[in-house]
């Protein structure tokens, strides 16, 4: 498959890389900085640009089957302002797929379940900044005609992979605490070939 990978050079998203490239399918990167993606291979195509700017995002989407979004908030409005972006120049290449990393926060709350988890007492954060954002992408795939999961990891340390993990759709896994990075990205490179969570999100831990 000819894959696009949002975020490439984050935690989870450099994982994702690696198990695509391993599986050998073509991977391209939107990157602001090449020099950070350390992996040299005949089947990665890195385009230097902003998931900001609309032409960049064109440009990146020529050719894709299948797009992975491993873009984190870090601390600005980037994840809410470029997705429309990308969402308006997937429908207009006829790509269907979309994958995204969450957060558990926009999972559905066990104890209100007529609310968002950041939104209930269940959420033990104090800002819900990250949340929120993660929020509007969330209604905004919605709102789309595409096939799209959101994967909502909740506190993701580094640690090891373990290859086993609880996963539940729309909720999170009762008394989930943590969730690897790399099991995270290895569940999230895995619904590139299933369609279980087509328009859902998914809640995963251990």
């Amino acid at each position: 498959m000819n894959i696009l990978i949002l975020g490439a050079t984050g935690r989870v998203g450099s994982q994702i890389v690696t198990y695509a490239l391993h599986d050998r399918h073509h991977v391209t990167v939107l990157v602001r900085t090449p020099e950070k993606i350390q992996i040299n291979s005949e089947n990665l195509t890195i385009i230097q640009g902003n998931v900001l700017n609309k032409n960049d995002i064109v440009r990146a989407m020529h050719g894709i089957d299948v797009v992975i979004s491993a873009l984190n908030t870090d601390g600005t409005t980037t994840l809410s302002e470029s997705i429309p972006l990308i969402i308006k120049a997937m429908e207009n290449e006829g790509i269907q797929r979309i994958i995204t990393i969450g957060t558990a926060g926009i999972l559905q709350s066990r104890t209100t379940p007529t609310v968002i988890r950041y939104q209930s007492s269940e959420s033990k954060r104090k800002s819900t900044r990250a949340a929120e954002e993660h929020h509007k992408v969330y209604d905004m795939l919605k709102q789309s005609t595409l096939d799209w999961t959101i994967v909502c990891p909740t506190y993701l340390p580094d640690g090891e992979r373990e290859g086993q993990y609880r996963i539940e759709r729309n909720f999170l896994p009762e008394g989930g605490m943590k969730i690897s990075v790399l099991d995270t990205a290895e569940f999230t490179y895995r619904q590139i070939e299933s369609s279980d969570y087509v328009q859902s999100r998914v809640g995963i831990a251990y």
